[in-house]
């Protein structure tokens, strides 16, 4: 962990977020629908004070009951690809059929950089008025594993307050699409149309773990590029192997700008849950296992340097390992000796 990331993850679990809640009562508010009770519960589970950990383990110790209903959709893409303009499409569509959608995002930015999600809420007009929508960011806390693992249990939070839908975000094709996807039942890509362009922009990594990538900007003179990048991206993924359910990544083209092609997507996700029903069951229990090793380890890294004697020595340590006084392994063992 660099020097600048374990700061801010210290200054981060000292900071003060919340205030005294009475758990039972914004449960029985959350559970009930109501959207500033859910406001108040991802800020409590967010919180980085100590004493909030203990009041959000018991909320999610109410709510977890009530939770797992939803269609767990996580959504990605490169720059300007309209990514915001997709989920807002989505989402109105979605709406339209009697379904409740929240959007989560999972920003693992810098302090300075905050991320784009702030933005795409003021970009998603009609979907953030809208009754049956809720649009939240994740707090940006420098390290992307307390971020995602918030995330998490804010999604357990907009299910238990009733949200038939949680499309969960990423700000950036990057690190976080492994966390997103470890959380999610579908990933969707959302790529631009350009001829085989966007290729070049998309990880191996992320490739390898979506579901389906969607050529978005169908539109106008742009439809026949979209129709050539949708073949380049259907050839490319035929490289990739099969996912354990055995389902083979699909490729679509949509406009979210002129709302075409929106319904072909979602009908695709509708036949992945009807079809892997039973492995996504299974797949979750897989996921939140991997997430309490997860948070074990996070755990563990704070701490470790939430410890004074290490904080008061660890300069010193590492000014000797650095000038080669000290070997790592020699360092190690001195920390550890100091972290009893």
């Amino acid at each position: 962990m660099k020097s600048q990331q374990k700061k801010q993850f210290i200054a981060a679990l000292k900071s003060k977020v919340s205030t005294k809640v009475d758990v039972v009562e914004l449960a029985n508010q959350l559970l009930s629908g109501n959207t500033i009770a859910l406001s108040k519960a991802i800020t409590l589970v967010e919180s980085n004070k100590r004493e909030d950990s203990l009041l959000a383990a018991e909320l999610m110790r109410i709510i977890l009951p009530h939770s797992g209903k939803s269609k767990r959709i996580g959504i990605s893409g490169v720059p300007g690809a309209g990514k915001s303009t997709f989920i807002e499409a989505l989402g109105m569509s979605l709406i339209k059929s009697n379904l409740k959608v929240a959007v989560l995002a999972v920003d693992p930015s810098s302090e300075v950089g905050k991320g784009s999600i702030l933005g795409d809420k003021t970009r998603m007009e009609q979907l953030s008025a809208n009754a049956n929508a809720f649009i939240r960011p994740s707090a940006a806390s420098g390290t992307l594993g307390g971020v995602a693992r918030k995330t998490r249990e804010a999604i357990y939070c907009c299910e238990a307050a009733g949200y038939d839908v949680v499309l969960i975000e990423t700000v950036g094709v990057g690190q976080s699409e492994t966390a997103v996807n470890s959380m999610v039942d579908f990933f969707l890509l959302i790529a631009i149309s350009g001829a085989g362009d966007e290729l070049q922009g998309i990880k191996r990594g992320i490739m390898e773990m979506v579901h389906a990538v969607v050529i978005n900007k169908a539109d106008g003179e742009n439809i026949h590029k979209a129709k050539l990048a949708k073949t380049e991206v259907k050839r490319a993924l035929h490289f990739y192997p099969q996912f354990a359910s055995g389902w083979s990544p699909e490729t679509l083209v949509c406009s979210a700008l002129e709302n075409t092609g929106i319904g072909e997507v979602w009908t695709l996700i509708e036949t992945y849950f009807e079809k892997f029903d039973g492995y996504i069951h299974q797949n979750r229990k897989s996921q939140a296992k991997w997430w309490l090793k997860e948070s074990i380890e996070e755990e563990v890294i704070a701490q470790f340097y939430l410890n004074k004697a290490i904080e008061k020595e660890l300069p010193i340590i590492e000014k000797d390992v650095v000038e080669m006084k000290l070997s790592v392994s020699e360092a190690l063992l001195k920390l550890m000796t100091l972290n009893k």
